[in-house]
């Protein structure tokens, strides 16, 4: 827990002391995103202590790295991965990606946003040419700057203001030159090729996306940590002590539950599915027999991690008394479901004794 405001990077001292002091580890190697190790960040504290790193370089870095020869395009024509070595990083090892997955996604966001900020250049422009916008140099060049601020990519248009109306184009050359980098990613690690191969430092650093998914869950998809209704420093701690407890607790469950949830519970097979590190996740030949028929290999329904709880809360304690004797009361749970009692069965639970 940090004060608010505190930059991400800001963080990372206190946290590699606490591994070095508190754990006793003898080699450390920190996995963060291009947010969290820096170039700052590696240079003033992760080398001097001793401890390696992965992460990743910033676009315009890979950009420079292209233009400087380090790696041609021709290079992935036939492959997905490569790796190189660069003047710019000594001592380390650059893993090149090109995931051709993620480049028709980003190149379809990209047009995306160029039409929206097309159409929202062409109604102001509209509104000026008709006498309901504001006229003036200043006036029109601060409404073209929110639209610019609201979509981020007013450097891919040429933009001439005048006093009574402006003018804008898309700027190709500009929208090509990004555009060749879609879908490429460059991973950084100071670990030698003995100690992880090329491939197992991508998958290290693909490894945060489950770091990402158990903050989302642990903010707004299953535990809501935030709103936190709290102004004191303990109470706030306790608040979010207590939520990565149910965190902790959730991960449990899930990995207990797996047999009845959609989750995929053949790691390894679907492993096996995946054509390479670079390339997308695939689920296993279980899972998707398991997502198509909507049912277990013991014939049962197959739930998400919400559904099931939600059919688990209808297994209630309830506190019963006689006709014979009202100043008697004894405790008894509804009888589980076949669902419910499977479910128990694999988290080791039993609720009548509970």
């Amino acid at each position: 827990m940090f004060a608010g405001n505190t930059a991400d990077p800001m963080t990372l001292a206190s946290q590699v002391d606490k591994l070095k002091q508190r754990f006793g580890l003898s080699r450390v190697v920190l996995v963060g995103d291009r947010g969290m190790i820096t170039s700052a960040r590696i240079g003033e504290e992760l080398r001097p202590a001793g401890l390696d790193w992965i992460t990743a370089l910033r676009a315009p870095q890979i950009r420079a790295l292209l233009d400087a020869g380090a790696f041609q395009l021709s290079l992935f024509d036939e492959r997905d991965l490569a790796e190189i070595t660069a003047p710019e990083f000594p001592g380390e090892r650059l893993v090149v990606c090109k995931n051709p997955l993620l480049a028709e996604e980003r190149a379809g966001k990209r047009e995306d946003l160029l039409r929206a900020t097309e159409a929202a250049f062409g109604q102001l422009a509209d509104k000026i040419a008709h006498g309901r916008g504001r006229k003036g140099k200043d006036k029109i060049a601060r409404a073209v700057g929110r639209i610019e601020n609201r979509y981020r990519l007013a450097k891919h248009f040429d933009i001439a203001i005048a006093e009574d109306g402006f003018t804008f184009r898309r700027n190709q050359a500009r929208i090509a030159a990004e555009a060749r980098l879609d879908g490429f990613y460059v991973i950084r690690t100071s670990l030698e090729a003995k100690a992880l191969a090329a491939d197992s430092v991508v998958g290290a650093y693909k490894g945060l996306a489950r770091v990402e998914r158990a903050f989302r869950s642990l903010k707004t998809v299953d535990l809501h940590l935030r709103p936190i209704h709290h102004w004191l420093a303990p109470r706030v701690r306790a608040h979010v002590f207590l939520c990565m407890l149910a965190c902790h607790v959730e991960w449990h469950m899930r990995e207990r539950l797996k047999p009845i949830l959609f989750d995929d519970d053949d790691p390894m097979a679907a492993a096996g599915e995946r054509a390479s590190i670079v390339a997308a996740a695939q689920p296993s030949p279980a899972a998707l027999r398991k997502r198509a028929g909507k049912l277990t290999p013991e014939g049962g329904p197959v739930h998400s991690f919400q559904s099931l709880l939600r059919d688990l809360a209808t297994c209630t304690l309830n506190w019963m008394t006689t006709t014979l004797n009202q100043a008697y009361s004894f405790p008894l749970v509804t009888t589980p479901t076949s669902v419910q009692s499977r479910a128990f069965a694999l988290l080791g639970v039993d609720p009548i004794s509970l």
